[in-house]
């Protein structure tokens, strides 16, 4: 039997100037410690960053889908009715 790979869809909330930063990746704990590292572009400069929600995938294409639905409008209002009370410990 084939092993299934678990895509992550994640979002991560920044300490600097407390924007989201939404992504997806195979291996979640590799990717964020790439982030608290600093070895990620986009991100390199808005550190310190913090795991705020992330989603589970069962293949690639869904957690792009995802990912690209959480980047609109619709998408972040979502997660932050989702992760309400997580932001307003946060803040």
């Amino acid at each position: 039997m084939e092993k299934k790979i678990i895509y992550y869809v994640y979002i991560l909330l920044s300490f600097k100037d407390f924007q989201f930063y939404t992504g997806y990746s195979a291996n979640l704990n590799k990717r964020l410690m790439e982030y608290q590292k600093g070895k990620v572009k986009s991100t390199k400069n808005r550190g310190p960053l913090e795991l705020a929600y992330y989603e589970a995938c069962r293949n690639r294409e869904d957690a792009i889908h995802r990912e690209k639905y959480l980047k609109t409008s619709w998408g972040k209002r979502y997660i932050k009715i989702r992760i309400k009370n997580y932001l307003k410990d946060f803040r």
